[in-house]
């Protein structure tokens, strides 16, 4: 009996997947919240007093 070889060519690696859906996260909260933690960098460091 012949066993067939299963191939797993074209089969995209689920590390793959997780890598790039986690990227696409990151960028979507980075444009969303960017903005919004630039402004609160920028009040932080201009009530910053130096002695």
């Amino acid at each position: 009996m012949l066993q067939k070889i299963r191939s797993d060519k074209g089969d995209v690696p689920g590390w793959v997947l997780v890598t790039l859906m986690t990227a696409g996260l990151v960028v979507l909260l980075w444009a969303v919240a960017g903005p919004a933690l630039k402004t609160i960098f920028n009040n932080a460091v201009s009530k910053v007093v130096v002695i």
